[in-house]
This record gives C-alpha cells, structure tokens and sequence, in this order.
C-alpha cells in the first residue's frame, strides 16, 4: 500500500502521455479506462492543465529563434490561424471552447501557445486553458466509459 500523499508509481505512465503533445488526455484518459484506473483521470485532467506554463511562458523564450521555414514555425502559425476566429468572436471564452474540442491540436499545448500568440492576458488565458482541459476531460471520460460499456 502506498504511503498517503506518494502517487503511485504506476500512474507515472498516464502523467507521461498527458504531457506528449499532439495525444494529451485525449491519449491517458481512454487508457486509464481501458486499465480500469478511473483515478488516475484527476491525475491526467490537472497535468495537462500544467502544460500551459512553461509552453505561454517558453514561447516568449524561443519563438523569436525558431526559423521562419522551420517545421514547428509552421505549425504554430498554423495553431494561431484555428485559434483566431474562436478568440475573435468570444474573447478568452473562446479559447476555453477551441481547447475543449478533443481533436488533434486543439489540446493545452495549442491553445496555450495560441493564447501566447494572440497576445492574451496569461491570468486569463491560464483559466480558459484548464477550463477547456477540464470539459475536453470530461467529454474524453464519457466518451471512454461509453466505448467501454459498448464493447
């Protein structure tokens, strides 16, 4: 039995494919439920909404050094152009929704870099990244338990 406080070391492995972009929660969730770990969704749901600190935070560290024809220039601009209509209609509110779509890049590292890019508050931009975390979690969660009742 584990000592109160310690996670478990088994858990490690959800906290890991949280924090791989690209798979996020979308990738941990369904797997705790295959595993049977329910308990581990908490775990999963806060990791990815930690995400957005050192991604708002480093892009202010790295965008400028990142080559304009680079692979990943690429793809932030790409991010930023998804986000914009989102946080042009509905402001911060808008970023909460487009990190909440459980689709591929549309995750805590999209929109934790969308907002760093749209020159978002990073106060207000944290709330709407773990708010959109939490309701791409729970549809996530619903999605997988109902998969697993299916079959």
């Amino acid at each position: 039995m584990p000592k109160k406080g310690v996670i478990p070391i088994y858990l490690l492995k959800y906290f890991i494919i949280t924090i791989l972009p690209w798979i996020e929660l979308r990738g941990a969730i369904p797997l705790a439920i295959k595993n049977n770990d329910a308990l581990a969704v908490p775990l999963i749901i806060f990791s990815n909404m930690l995400i957005f600190f050192p991604v708002y935070f480093g892009m202010e560290l790295v965008y400028e050094h990142i080559k304009p024809t680079s692979f990943i220039k690429r793809k932030l601009e790409k991010t930023r152009e998804k986000a914009k209509p989102y946080v042009e209609k509905y402001g911060v509110l808008g970023l909460l929704v487009f990190v909440a779509i459980p689709l591929p890049g549309t995750g805590a590292y999209a929109g934790s870099a969308a907002a760093w890019l749209l020159n978002l508050s990073w106060k207000k931009s944290v709330f709407a990244v773990a708010g959109g975390v939490l309701v791409a979690g729970i549809i996530v969660l619903v999605l997988s338990k109902g998969f697993a009742l299916v079959f």
